[in-house]
């Protein structure tokens, strides 16, 4: 779990993110995260603990960290002489910021993908601690990604599209024809779906290993409350918390002492 202050600042940290890497495109991408807010500040990266960053606020800090493993990849990369032209280090940001998106879920109140799981079974014997959203389409996170960031008429390039589409490698058997090529030509023309994916896995591991280390009792997952608006995306986030009231107070208070 984190701390409402680290969850501020992660945020924070966030938006910042957005004004410094994509300044063609930030009008676009700041009103699309205008409008979800109230919603990624809460959500998790996963619904199961010991995935990765299944706690309030651990979408955002995921996502964070998906960054910067990419950034060191792509310097270990070029030191041992790989090829890293073909895409630009916005390129990269870009894909590593939006890759899982579409955990978001579809725009509107109630359409989040996540929800707190109430069960006492499934969160203590499998370590589930949110639940999908019975109401909503089912898709594929990466699918939901690009549909989500056509909507608010962002523009990507076709390098930024294929990294978020395939990100998940091999993982996803529809990606195999783009990692197992049988011809020189078929083979991916640049390697950031590649350092994407790598950087991707390295921060879900990073996240398992200190849920591993520092967090053997199961995590519960808290909502805190802000200065953003009150949703039923939050209602349902909250729902059955045992820790809502003493964490919405955190969070109000850390959101609201500017």
């Amino acid at each position: 779990m984190l701390e409402a202050e680290k969850i501020k600042s992660n945020w924070e940290q966030y938006r910042q993110a957005v004004n410094d890497y994509f300044p063609t495109r930030k009008d676009q991408l700041n009103r699309m995260y205008d409008d979800f807010e109230d919603r990624m500040v809460m959500m998790p990266a996963s619904s199961i603990a010991h995935f990765h960053n299944a706690f309030a606020g651990g979408y955002v800090d995921h996502v964070l960290r998906v960054i910067a493993c990419t950034e060191k990849l792509y310097k270990s990369w070029s030191e041992m002489g790989a090829d890293m032209s073909g895409y630009t280090i916005e390129e990269l940001r870009f894909a590593a910021m939006h890759h899982d998106l579409g955990k978001v879920g579809f725009p509107g109140d109630g359409n989040e993908v996540y929800q707190v799981e109430t069960s006492d079974w499934h969160r203590k014997n499998q370590n589930k601690m949110y639940k999908h959203n019975e109401n909503i389409p089912f898709t594929m996170v990466p699918d939901l990604s690009i549909w989500l960031l056509q909507q608010y008429d962002v523009k990507l390039s076709w390098t930024e599209y294929q990294a978020i589409k395939i990100h998940d490698g091999m993982y996803d058997d529809a990606n195999k024809p783009y990692f197992v090529a049988r011809s020189a030509q078929a083979k991916l023309k640049t390697n950031l779906p590649i350092v994407l994916h790598h950087g991707d896995h390295m921060a879900a591991q990073i996240e398992f290993e200190r849920w591993r280390n520092k967090d053997q009792a199961t995590p519960k997952p808290s909502v805190e409350k802000s200065k953003i608006t009150k949703s039923n995306g939050l209602k349902n986030l909250a729902e059955n918390n045992p820790d809502v009231e003493k964490t919405l107070t955190d969070i109000f208070s850390a959101f609201n002492q500017d």
